[in-house]
């Protein structure tokens, strides 16, 4: 199967990503491979495309606006019309959730960007291959059953005809589905036959409940160091070499694939013990010790392994693979241990994630996310100078959600950048109301976090511009908090963003100083107005000096550059008394007043005023 689709015409390509530039280069390359290719840049856009004529293979993006691709793809599974449509995701979301999500939508296959074209080339492929094998097959069995009805009055001659013409198409099927089957690059089993290997062995279990088999998954290890300095080309002799040694070392009776880029299953027949398993993991590993020779460079790699029991409790060959995948990620993650036998508290904690990740998502348009507000007060006056704007989430069924739990997920989904454009929207609102209002008679900061995606993005100093036009406050009030990290990400588009705020007289903060980058010269070439000490910093000290630990540091580095210090995290006298005798400026905490919703912090301010 080359560029051709069911009929012999040029197969019918549909692309799907938000980015221009993904869209050029994945066209061109598919158009130079002699298919016919479309385009959109959204999930609407793509359902109109498909509506109006459906494609034979769609390559599409997950991340993106409106409508995502996990989604779009459910969208289409549901539909008769559209469900046979092969979907091949492309990504940079590599995380098992993830993957394990795109094949539980319906998705055919999954590659990880940033991609190989030839890897894209050979998956577009092998789907149009398979897809046109079973249309084949479809065909061959409507075909058979007319002649055979025409025929059965015809001479023997005639049904040796047919049945060498059957022959001859079922060796073509063959054939096809070989291609469909097997790595482009490797020549290993693919994804399709390693899934219909473990339903084989499922329904052997099944019959035979006391047997159980294993399904590992090997990822390897910060391959794409190996990409970036030697290229791809090298990249790939590397995955060959791997393929070699891993069918050398196994037996016959282990079922070896290749799923894409690094990653390589196994599929262990019955055995006798866990112990057993290990073991073989164990001599896998071992394998990763010695240096793979790829012309004149001599490469190490180490490997990470997922370990599932294969048991009647499973349904789906699929849940094997997927919690074979978890498991990788979470002996990846320890740093511990190079592999890691799958527990379902695993996947239970996947799905809480998953369904917490859908109510936030729900909890944007249903109004369940609130602002309270922190006071900062002066610590020598104990006059309040401002408030920190902090996100809440009421859940309807789970009351308050730490943002501990969901922010992390919020970062991850790139959910975000909508909740930081709503919280600075809103903050800003509510201090220019207060203002309005004159609750107070000196004026007052409003400290509002920015996320490291929300300070990547392109447009930022425009949303900012755009809020503050809306909301009326002066840009003098609004105090910006930027965590090291996200500073340090691109310091050449950092320096002119904050030269852009600096130019509207907003504030800049950074928070959770000291956590992250123990250098500290980025603090000579930023304008920076404010130090916030991290509240681990301040919870330790104690009632002697030697408890301090780097807050008389960090306050001193402030003073010697003209920047103000405010202490996060104030919970006792004793903490505050170190902290005035060290000339801190300003601190908040629950010693003072915990973060509060505006109408209590307006009852707060009328109380004093």
């Amino acid at each position: 199967m080359n560029s051709t689709d069911l009929d012999g015409m040029r197969a019918d390509i549909l692309i799907v990503d938000d980015t221009p530039l993904n869209l050029r280069l994945l066209s061109n390359i598919l158009t130079k491979a002699g298919y016919q290719v479309r385009q959109a840049l959204s999930g609407e856009m793509a359902l109109r495309a498909v509506q109006a004529l459906p494609p034979d293979l769609l390559l599409l993006d997950i991340m993106m606006p409106s409508m995502d691709g996990y989604t779009l793809c459910q969208t289409l599974k549901e539909n008769s019309a559209t469900a046979s449509i092969p979907v091949v995701f492309l990504s940079a979301l590599s995380d098992g959730l993830d993957k394990a999500k795109a094949f539980a939508v319906g998705g055919a296959d999954y590659i990880t960007k940033p991609f190989h074209l030839e890897e894209v080339l050979a998956r577009v492929q092998n789907q149009l291959a398979l897809k046109a094998a079973q249309y084949d097959n479809q065909q061959l069995n409507a075909q058979l059953e007319a002649r055979v009805k025409e025929r059965t009055h015809q001479l023997e001659i005639a049904n040796r005809e047919l049945y060498r013409e059957v022959l001859e198409r079922k060796v073509l099927q063959a054939q096809l589905l070989e291609m469909a089957h097997h790595d482009a690059l490797t020549g290993l089993p693919n994804r399709a036959f390693f899934l219909d290997r473990t339903k084989q062995a499922l329904d052997a279990v099944k019959a035979d409940q006391t047997s159980q088999f294993a399904v590992l998954f090997l990822d390897c290890d910060r391959f794409k160091v190996v990409n970036d300095s030697l290229g791809h080309f090298m990249g790939d002799q590397l995955l060959l070499a791997i393929a070699r040694r891993l069918r050398a070392l196994l037996p016959t009776t282990i079922t070896l694939a290749r799923l894409g880029g690094d990653e390589f299953t196994m599929l262990l027949p019955r055995f006798t013990d866990q112990a057993s398993v290990i073991q073989i993991v164990k001599q896998i590993l071992n394998a990763f010790a010695q240096p793979f020779q790829l012309d004149q460079h001599e490469v190490f790699i180490t490997a990470s392994i997922g370990i599932a029991i294969g048991t009647a409790e499973y349904s789906l060959p699929e849940h094997l693979l997927r919690d074979a995948d978890m498991a990788m990620y979470r002996a990846k993650a320890s740093g511990s241990a190079p592999f890691q036998v799958f527990d379902p508290t695993l996947h239970q904690t996947a799905i809480q994630r998953l369904q917490l990740e859908i109510d936030l998502r729900k909890a944007l348009y249903q109004q369940e996310l609130v602002v309270h507000y922190q006071p900062i007060l002066a610590l020598t006056t104990s006059k309040l100078v401002g408030f920190e704007a902090l996100v809440r989430w009421h859940h309807p069924q789970k009351g308050l959600v730490s943002p501990a739990v969901f922010i992390p997920i919020a970062e991850e989904t790139g959910l975000i950048t909508q909740i930081g454009h709503w919280v600075l929207k809103r903050s800003c609102q509510q201090l220019q109301q207060w203002q309005a209002e004159k609750r107070f008679s000196a004026p007052l900061t409003m400290s509002v976090n920015l996320s490291a995606r929300q300070f990547t993005q392109p447009d930022l100093v425009e949303q900012i511009d755009q809020i503050l036009a809306e909301t009326q406050l002066n840009p003098r009030y609004l105090k910006l908090e930027i965590t090291e990290s996200a500073i340090m990400r691109n310091a050449e588009a950092t320096t002119s963003v904050l030269q852009e705020l600096r130019k509207r007289h907003i504030q800049l903060s950074i928070d959770d100083f000291g956590t992250g980058y123990s250098s500290l010269s980025y603090l000579h070439s930023f304008p920076v107005d404010t130090l916030k000490i991290d509240q681990s910093f301040v919870q330790q000290m104690g009632e002697n000096a030697d408890s301090l630990g780097l807050v008389p540091l960090i306050i001193n580095i402030a003073q010697k550059m003209g920047m103000t210090v405010v202490a996060e995290g104030v919970e006792t006298q004793t903490q505050l008394d170190h902290l005035k005798a060290l000339n801190c400026d300003f601190g908040q905490g629950f010693f003072f007043c915990k973060p509060l919703e505006a109408d209590k912090i307006s009852a707060l301010l009328a109380s004093k005023s």
